[in-house]
C-alpha cells in the first residue's frame, strides 16, 4: 500500500483553492520531490499531509488524503499521533531556544520517555543519522542556537527522526543555507531514503534531479505530471511540464 494517498484532494485558504483536485499515490521508501513555481501549491499540499494547514485560519478541504492508509481528515484522527509519525522540517532551520540534548529529546519525553539511558542513545542515533553526532558529541549542553545555519536545519532534522516517523516531510529545507551546507543536507536525504520516505518541496530543479526517485510537478494548484524522476526532466509527457524545465516560464 503507498505511504500516501491522495484522491481528487483540495485545499482552500478562504475563496482560494490552493490545491485543486490531486490525485497520487506516493510509495515507501525513497524520495519524493515536488516541484513548481511559487504559489503552485505544492507546500500547501504537503502541509497537509500532516495537516499543518489547521493552523491558518478559514482553511477547508474536499477529497481524501490517506497516510499508512488512515484519512488524515478524519475527526476522530489523533492528530499529536499523526505529527509523530509524519516529521516535518521547514524553509529555515528553527530549532528552540534550548541546548542540543534538550532539542533532540523534547519529542521522546512528550512521549512519556524520561530514562537517561535511553534519552542518551536516542540523542546519539538521531545526531549520526542526521550526520551531525561527530560535530556536537563533545558540546551536547551547547545551545542549538550556537550552530551554524547548516547545523541547526540537521538538527531539525534530527529532533524529526527522534519520535520516530514513518514519513519525513522537508519544506524547501536547504533555500537558507550556503552550497556547502546545501550539499551536507542533500548527502543526508539520500542517506534517510534507505529508511525513511522522504518527500520534500524545492524551488531547485537540479537538486529535485540529483536527490529524487520520483517527481511531481504541480502549477496553479494542480498536478500536471508524476513519474520517475529521470522521466519527468528527459521526457517529460505534458507540454507544461517541458517548457517549466527548460525554463520557458517559472
Amino acid at each position: 500500500m503507498p505511504i500516501i494517498q491522495s484522491e481528487n484532494f483540495s485545499l482552500y485558504y478562504g475563496n482560494k483553492i490552493a490545491v485543486n483536485r490531486v490525485s497520487m499515490n506516493i510509495e515507501t521508501g525513497g524520495v519524493t520531490a515536488i516541484i513548481g513555481p511559487s504559489g503552485c501549491g505544492k507546500s500547501s499540499f504537503l502541509r497537509s499531509i500532516n495537516r499543518m494547514n489547521d493552523l491558518i485560519p478559514n482553511t477547508r478541504i474536499e477529497g481524501r488524503l490517506n497516510v499508512d492508509g488512515k484519512e488524515v481528515y478524519d475527526k476522530r484522527i489523533d492528530l499529536v499521533q499523526l505529527r509523530r509519525d509524519v516529521g516535518m522540517v521547514f524553509q529555515r532551520p528553527n530549532p528552540f531556544p534550548k541546548s542540543i540534548f534538550d532539542n533532540i529529546v523534547y519529542g521522546p519525553r512528550l512521549q512519556g520517555i524520561w530514562n537517561r539511558t535511553k534519552l542518551n542513545e536516542i540523542v546519539e542515533h538521531c545526531l549520526q543519522r542526521a550526520a551531525l553526532w561527530d560535530e556536537v558529541k563533545d558540546n551536547l549542553s551547547k545551545s542549538a542556537l550556537a550552530l551554524s545555519g547548516g547545523q541547526q536545519q540537521r538538527l531539525c532534522i534530527a529532533r524529526a527522526l527522534a519520535t520516530q516517523p514513518h514519513l519525513l516531510l522537508m519544506d524547501e529545507p536547504c533555500s537558507a543555507l550556503d552550497p556547502i551546507a546545501t550539499g551536507k543536507i542533500e548527502e543526508l536525504i539520500v542517506a534517510l531514503k534507505e529508511q525513511y520516505t522522504v518527500v520534500i518541496v524545492t524551488h531547485n530543479m537540479q537538486q529535485a534531479a540529483r536527490i529524487s526517485d520520483r517527481t511531481a510537478f504541480f502549477c496553479l494548484g494542480e498536478l500536471i505530471e508524476y513519474d520517475d524522476t529521470n522521466t519527468v526532466f528527459t521526457n517529460p509527457s505534458k507540454p507544461q511540464t517541458e517548457a517549466y524545465i527548460t525554463g520557458r516560464f517559472g
